[in-house]
């Protein structure tokens, strides 16, 4: 059972599956699939008979990111943003990706161990579109994922990479067809819990502790991008049109 509606949780061998469940609104985070998903990696980190995860957002959509009507109110004790952007986790977690991961979509796929995506997958950080910045880790994640100039690409230009691109570059382990990601994310993560589960767990420790070296001043970076924009006109005017539907009239100010 689920702790929640918001996201649900099955047990297969020593891998739990995390499917969010807020399709109506692309799952996008709020306070209620915040502290739901922070429960479902709550019971991963602590369960010992759990070796892997796998989280989804079902065959629809990943993740359309931060619901902008929360704002911000999605962080929780242990994971951070979402419940899992600053979460020290012990254990792999495999994203399956359908549909759409955009914007905090994307960072949660990027704060994940190993990525399989449908080949109609879509990924993206149209933050730079509604008059904002990625805050949830793209700003530096995304140059470990992906060559720097791509990664700028990604967050300056604002449109979505297709899977086969994002294949190619690195950012997806494997590509399943449409409606069987969650099925091959499956059988990888059991190849991997048949692994000696404390081997498993300290080299990703180490490998991943590697990757966030830098994460302090990644963070220090995004805090110092976020308050250049603090209060702007262009930034209401961006989440205004966002609502409204319409493209928005910025002013550089």
């Amino acid at each position: 059972m689920s702790p929640t509606d918001d996201v649900e949780i099955q047990r297969q061998g020593h891998v739990l599956i995390m499917t969010l469940r807020r399709e109506q609104k692309r799952n996008a985070v709020n306070r209620p699939l915040a502290d739901a998903l922070d429960a479902a990696l709550n019971l991963l980190d602590d369960d010992e008979d759990l070796y892997v995860g796998v989280l989804t957002g079902g065959v629809a959509c990943f993740s359309a990111g931060s619901d902008l009507s929360s704002r911000g109110d999605y962080v929780t004790e242990r994971g951070g943003e979402y419940g899992i952007i600053r979460r020290r986790r012990r254990k792999p977690l495999l994203a399956a990706v359908e549909g759409v991961a955009l914007g905090g979509g994307l960072e949660i796929v990027l704060a994940c161990d190993i990525v399989v995506a449908a080949t109609n997958a879509r990924f993206g950080l149209p933050e730079v579109q509604r008059g904002v910045l990625p805050t949830c880790g793209a700003l530096f994640r995304a140059l470990h994922a992906l060559p720097p100039n791509i990664a700028r690409e990604l967050v300056l230009g604002g449109e979505p990479m297709p899977a086969d691109r994002a294949h190619m570059l690195g950012l997806i382990n494997q590509l399943a067809k449409p409606g069987e990601v969650l099925e091959q994310a499956v059988v990888l993560a059991e190849r991997i819990a048949k692994n000696a589960p404390l081997s498993v767990q300290a080299s990703l420790a180490a490998m991943n502790e590697l990757l966030a070296s830098g994460d302090d001043a990644g963070w220090q970076a995004t805090g110092n991008a976020m308050n250049t924009i603090k209060g702007t006109n262009d930034v209401e005017e961006g989440i205004r049109a966002f609502f409204e539907k319409r493209a928005p009239l910025w002013t550089s100010s």
